[in-house]
């Protein structure tokens, strides 16, 4: 029972990598970012050629850095203009991206089944309660809670996180009192970017490449955000370990329904609380 609940906690971490970046996206831009599991995949396979080549670390690096730059690129030439349309253009137009960057993917590295070892100073195993458990899943869960401790830290201790805080639940208010919103939304949109190339690399050894590998985990990183409450960043953290959970104990006693219990939590959730566990909007 201790392992699994190890396992979901690394898939919790994971997805709470993932849709962190789709709350801070959202939170300034309002955007609902389809091509979100796109760049997730993108990062993932600039990880891939470097870690081929030996250079799994520098990969990791290399792979945030092109993500944060990708997102500063989409900021200025789409999602700033979108910010002006109703929510089902910024969902098609967005969509319309994913196809893209899946195509751009499938040109670059082909539509074979790729897949990378875990690096060399994080093989191997250790001896938790009776049973061994894989070095690299307990560095996932380093990184999921590092980052969560960073944000808090950030949002909660600095001035920009203070500008971010206001700016998500007031933008126009928070521009008159002569903050530059665009130039915060591009910071906040590159940053969520780049988390999405830090967990494509870091989820690369336990998964499968292939150009539409960031589609299943979308879906799960929408239904956390959704679960946690548009634009918390508390709310996502506690959803993801929630779905993680969810998925690594319906595997083993609800195998049948593994798939659809997180539709269904997420069915019960809006039903009795719209807003999610820690949202105040719809």
């Amino acid at each position: 029972m201790t392992i699994q609940l190890l396992n979901g906690i690394v898939y919790g971490g994971l997805l709470y990598l993932l849709a962190v970046g789709l709350v801070l996206i959202f939170g300034l831009r309002e955007v609902v970012n389809f091509a979100h599991g796109a760049l997730f995949m993108l990062g993932s396979y600039i990880g891939f050629t470097l870690a081929a080549a030996g250079h799994w670390w520098l990969g990791l690096l290399v792979s945030v850095v092109a993500m944060a730059a990708v997102g500063c690129v989409l900021d200025v030439l789409v999602f700033r203009s979108l910010r002006k349309h109703d929510h089902i253009v910024t969902v098609l137009i967005t969509f319309g991206l994913l196809l893209i960057l899946e195509t751009v993917v499938t040109v670059t590295w082909g539509k074979a089944y790729l897949s990378y070892p875990v690096p060399k100073l994080l093989d191997g195993t250790v001896t938790i309660v009776g049973s061994p458990f894989p070095i690299y899943r307990l560095f996932i869960i380093a990184v999921s809670l590092l980052v969560a401790g960073g944000l808090a830290a950030w949002l909660r201790f600095t001035r920009m996180g203070l500008y971010v805080r206001a700016a998500s639940t007031n933008p126009h208010v928070t521009s008159i009192q002569g903050i530059d919103v665009d130039r915060l939304s591009l910071i906040v949109v590159g940053l969520g970017t780049a988390l999405a190339g830090l967990s494509g690399v870091v989820a690369g050894p336990l998964l499968t490449l292939s150009p539409t590998m960031g589609n299943y985990i979308l879906i799960d990183s929408f239904i956390v955000v959704v679960i946690g409450g548009l634009g918390s960043f508390a709310g996502a953290f506690f959803a993801a370990l929630l779905i993680g959970q969810i998925h690594s104990l319906g595997a083993i006693y609800l195998p049948w329904a593994a798939t659809m219990l997180p539709f269904l939590l997420m069915i019960g959730i809006l039903i009795w609380r719209p807003t999610g566990f820690a949202g105040s909007r719809t």
